[in-house]
């Protein structure tokens, strides 16, 4: 039986095959609900080459921004560097499948979370509720339905309710802000157009919530 790669090594040869410089395009998800929120502390789960952090510290935002990569940490800092922003982000490389950073936060952010290796995610998600401060927000967004041209298309994704389940947020203490899937039209590396869906969850701690 093949042995499959550590998360390390495979995220570390991820992020050297791309170039150090991103779009500097935020997410349009994380545009949607976050654009009229009052600034606060923002964590984000797995910041790639930061467009999604530099453009929340662009907004105010105090952000910690944690990826496992070193090399995409690097790329992001530079990319706040870039921006003027460095101050207002922390970067600090983690294993969120071992310890999740501390402290309590007005938003957390993750936005495509996902990995073709065994990742137990959701116990990350229901970890980052704790960590929400009452009043705060937990935005996720993953894929739904990948492109067919993708090399993962034959993968199990889940829809937001699937994804929601998963989830389990205790209604006493979360109020649904959304939860649906999100269709948009990507380009494949042949020009070739599809639609596929994002799965969107974005869930609010009640302010009579109790901090754990």
């Amino acid at each position: 039986m093949a042995t499959e790669q550590s998360p390390d090594l495979f995220w570390e040869e991820h992020y050297a095959a791309m170039s150090p410089l991103s779009n500097g395009i935020p997410g349009k998800i994380l545009v949607r609900f976050v654009d009229d929120l009052t600034p606060g502390k923002a964590l984000e789960l797995g910041c790639g080459r930061g467009d999604d952090s530099v453009w929340l510290a662009k907004k105010g935002w105090r952000v910690t921004a944690v990826d496992l990569s070193p090399r995409a940490l690097d790329y992001a800092a530079a990319n706040a560097e870039r921006s003027g922003v460095s101050g207002k982000i922390a970067f600090a490389q983690y294993d969120l499948t071992a310890r999740f950073p501390e402290g309590q936060y007005d938003l957390i952010v993750a936005s495509f979370l996902e990995s073709p290796l065994t990742f137990d995610r959701f116990t990350i998600f229901r970890t980052a509720l704790e960590h929400v401060t009452p009043g705060g927000m937990l935005l996720i967004t993953s894929h739904a339905r990948p492109p067919s041209w993708s090399k993962h298309a034959d993968r199990p994704f889940q829809s937001a309710e699937e994804a929601f389940a998963s989830l389990a947020p205790s209604a006493a203490e979360w109020e649904t802000v959304f939860c649906d899937d999100v269709s948009r039209i990507m380009k494949g590396p042949e020009g070739q157009e599809g639609e596929v869906s994002d799965a969107v969850i974005a869930l609010k701690r009640k302010k009579q919530a109790r901090q754990r």
